[in-house]
């Protein structure tokens, strides 16, 4: 059932393809007009779901172009309205010619992501599927593009969906025996309840730890190496790489920009920043470099400090970063004799070797020790901060309730506190959100999603 319709009078058009040339320009068309568009523009309304080879034309029957026209007739299409698509030869003039003239047969240009928000609306699927047509786009992984995958066809819903389910029974059977006293049944007693109880708060802390993996799969990491000149930071990004990325020289202050590389680390997309040295006297230029890192620290997830091991100046811990979390790298291993590791209770330190990769396992292990994240598995889903804020409301007031139940007796708050916890995992889904909220997630959509 549709949940709301606002464009029962609007049709709506774009281009869902990239933009430049290329060989195919897939022109996506929804909403009310759609039958009319297609008796003006194809001279009939094609055979519904079936690959129709096609002229297009406009209103004065002139020729637009020769493709393939596509009709998905209400409600049986992604939008849950009717759709056309018409498969024309890439190329801008093209395809924006062909969009002028049904813009001109009434039709308007869609807005970021509006084909995914009218499938919302109209029931077609959840918030959460939405959501994940984004970030099925956007993946840099194989594991984060199945972890999309596994969203859109539902898992992450149907998790959702489960836990709801148990909160209802939960409310329910509470609900029950307030109102029946006279059965003067001890449910407080009862070894059911309290086994639906622990089990529930065991799936909200699975879904919760599912919620962050999703998180930092879908969001990805940026991670700034920084350092002493000729420390190896630019070694360590070309090691990272597996490609000569970065210039490599002994002579003090060679990098001076920013420089970026991203790389997967097993499932995980992390982009690296190689930064210029930090020393108290560069040059004008390499001074740009030195502000450049500073600013670029404040914006990462993790900065790994690179040491030089084989110089006789020992690593002061003074040169970290106090506004986000470092792992210390003793690089050049070697060029030691000795594999004396120094031991500090309060660092991370990695020993490791730039020039052979010694030690880049290692290295790799505690970058995701220290975002908490683990390997993906098949049933892994992409999530967002929206939905880790929204499970840890609905857990809040689980525990609330769970605790106003066993240590006052209090049923009546429970069931409450089992409502509110519903409605929160209602805003995860769309079951309950707003139109605030709709336009923030929508517009982060490429236009003619």
């Amino acid at each position: 059932m549709p949940i709301q319709n606002l464009y029962i009078q609007d049709t709506i058009i774009a281009s869902a393809s990239a933009s430049g040339i290329g060989g195919i320009n897939v022109i996506r068309v929804s909403g009310p007009d759609v039958e009319m568009v297609a008796k003006i523009v194809l001279g009939e309304i094609p055979r519904a779901r079936m690959a129709t080879y096609k002229k297009f034309l406009n209103e004065q029957k002139d020729l637009l172009d020769i493709g393939v026209a596509i009709y998905f007739p209400a409600p049986d299409s992604f939008t849950g309205e009717s759709v056309l698509e018409l498969h024309a030869h890439g190329g801008s003039y093209i395809g924006a010619n062909i969009i002028r003239t049904i813009i001109s047969l009434g039709a308007r240009y869609a807005d970021a992501g509006e084909f995914s928000k009218r499938a919302y609306l109209n029931g077609k699927i959840d918030l959460v599927q939405a959501e994940a047509i984004a970030d099925l786009i956007a993946s840099g992984t194989k594991k984060s593009a199945q972890a999309a995958m596994n969203s859109l066809s539902g898992t992450f819903s149907d998790i959702l969906k489960n836990l709801n389910e148990q909160l209802m029974y939960l409310r329910l059977y509470v609900e029950a025996a307030i109102d029946f006293p006279e059965e003067e049944l001890d449910f407080l007693s009862d070894a059911k309840l309290h086994n639906h109880l622990e089990g529930c708060e065991r799936l909200f802390y699975k879904i919760k730890n599912n919620i962050k993996q999703g998180q930092i799969l879908n969001d990805g990491l940026k991670i700034a190496i920084i350092g002493l000149p000729n420390a190896g930071k630019s070694s360590l990004l070309n090691l990272i790489s597996g490609q000569e990325t970065a210039i490599v020289t002994d002579i003090a202050g060679t990098t001076r920009d920013i420089i970026k590389a991203q790389v997967d680390i097993d499932g995980l997309g992390v982009e690296f920043f190689d930064t210029a040295g930090l020393r108290d006297s560069p040059d004008l230029i390499e001074a740009e470099g030195i502000k450049r890192t500073k600013k670029a620290i404040k914006s990462v997830n993790l900065a790994l400090w690179v040491h030089d091991a084989s110089t006789a100046q020992p690593f002061c811990a003074d040169n970290l970063p106090s506004d986000v979390s470092s792992i210390v790298i003793y690089n050049k291993m070697d060029l030691i004799k000795s594999n004396q590791e120094y031991v500090d209770s309060k660092n991370q330190y990695i020993y490791l070797s730039a020039n052979t990769g010694k030690g880049l396992k290692k290295l790799y292990a505690a970058i995701k020790k220290s975002v908490g994240y683990q390997n993906a598995g098949e049933g892994a889903f992409t999530a967002r901060a929206r939905h880790a804020e929204a499970i840890g409301k609905a857990l809040n007031h689980f525990i609330s309730g769970k605790d106003k139940l066993i240590k006052d007796r209090a049923g009546e708050i429970f069931a409450e506190e089992m409502r509110l916890s519903q409605e929160a995992l209602g805003e995860i889904t769309g079951k309950i959100t707003s139109d605030e909220l709709l336009g923030k997630i929508f517009s982060e959509f490429c236009i003619g999603k």
